[in-house]
């Protein structure tokens, strides 16, 4: 799915920027090597980089258990 038409940023490297580090959306586009231009998709980008956050907290968490 396409997040931003103006850069043509996918959810699926919104994704990866996210799991890479990127804690916003203007960090994950430059991480992509663009930047926001009209605005309308910052928050959804910063839906999916909070969602991928809770995924990895909750996936540190399972892992440091098993431990």
């Amino acid at each position: 799915m396409i997040v931003c038409v103006c850069n043509a940023i996918t959810e699926q490297e919104v994704r990866e920027v996210s799991r890479s580090g990127a804690r916003t959306p203007e960090a994950a586009y430059a991480a992509l090597g663009c930047e926001p231009q009209c605005g309308t998709c910052l928050c959804y980008a910063q839906e999916i980089i909070d969602e991928e956050q809770k995924c990895s907290r909750r996936l540190h968490l399972v892992t440091s258990e098993a431990a």
